[in-house]
């Protein structure tokens, strides 16, 4: 297992975590939970957004974002297929690096107008700690409303998604 394939199944686990999460928020009560699911929703915006600026980032592109977040947050149907769309972007992505690709440095503006600059490799580990982050923020919420959060753990995916390289059935 080299960087790069491991980088592919780090991001392929973010796009089968972040799909469990947005089912799992269809669970929130709208009335009686209306708060809770309301802030889910807007974190789900906030690292849908900052996916796509470091998208822009890694391929030195303008990303026409003022802030790491929207003001208005999308219905959850148009959340999710932003946000799956934007996984597939990644794992389609990470697939095409390779060693120079990822110690390449690459100068970038955060929002705030500050500049920045990081190797391909350190922007996509922070696109995968940020979302993995969020996704811990948003089951708190679930639990605290005895609802249960889906399964995200990289354990669970790798024993899932390669069950004989792993040592499992089927």
């Amino acid at each position: 297992m080299n960087e790069v394939s491991t980088l592919q199944r780090l991001f392929r686990y973010k796009a089968w975590a972040n799909d469990g999460m947005l089912k799992a928020v269809h669970r929130f009560d709208p009335v009686s939970q209306a708060m809770d699911r309301e802030i889910a929703m807007r974190i789900l915006n906030h690292t849908y957004v900052v996916d796509r600026i470091f998208a822009a980032n890694l391929r030195r592109l303008e990303h026409g974002y003022k802030a790491s977040t929207t003001a208005d947050v999308p219905a959850l149907e148009e959340l999710s297929q932003a946000l799956r769309t934007s996984d597939g972007w990644y794992v389609d992505y990470v697939a095409s690096l390779d060693r120079t690709d990822l110690a390449e440095g690459i100068d970038f503006t955060f929002t705030d107008g500050a500049p920045g600059r990081m190797t391909r490799e350190e922007m996509l580990m922070h696109v995968a700690l940020h979302g993995a982050c969020h996704r811990g923020q948003i089951g708190f919420l679930m639990l605290k409303n005895s609802i249960p959060p889906s399964a995200d753990g990289f354990t669970t995916y790798l024993h899932n998604a390669e069950a004989s390289m792993r040592r499992r059935s089927g």
